[in-house]
């Protein structure tokens, strides 16, 4: 079955997704939203995503919302080997730390700086 990716081109965690599926060589049905125009707020991506957030993924029945979250899975579900999220649990731990640091911290800093230039700059 296809995954399929509900995207923003200019997001940074939807591209963290492209990058992960393309360095697992993995076919990914991209749907692209502008949340300019209230896309994302449609009432069938509501029924898949009442958060209304972006990336989103369906795997088949899977449909997972953050961009940390699909990453971790596809790795899992997917990938060949573990150097992308290693499955050592010292090693994945420190990987996590990263993670959740960039969730939690460095991306909230960077967007509450950039989004008004940002919509400023794509007519938002």
């Amino acid at each position: 079955m296809a995954l399929t990716l509900h995207s923003i081109e200019i997001s940074p965690p939807c591209r963290a997704v492209l990058m992960t599926s393309k360095a697992l060589g993995l076919p990914l049905n991209v749907k692209e939203y502008n949340v300019f125009k209230g896309e994302h707020l449609a009432p069938e991506f509501l029924k898949l995503n009442p958060q209304h957030t972006l990336p989103t993924l369906e795997d088949g029945k899977v449909v997972l919302i953050n961009s940390h979250a699909i990453n971790m899975y596809l790795v899992d579900k997917y990938g060949q080997d573990h150097t992308l999220y290693p499955k050592d649990v010292t090693t994945r731990a420190l990987v996590n730390h990263r993670l959740f640091l960039d969730e939690g911290t460095i991306f909230s800093v960077l967007y509450d700086t950039m989004k008004y230039t940002i919509a400023l700059n794509l007519g938002g």
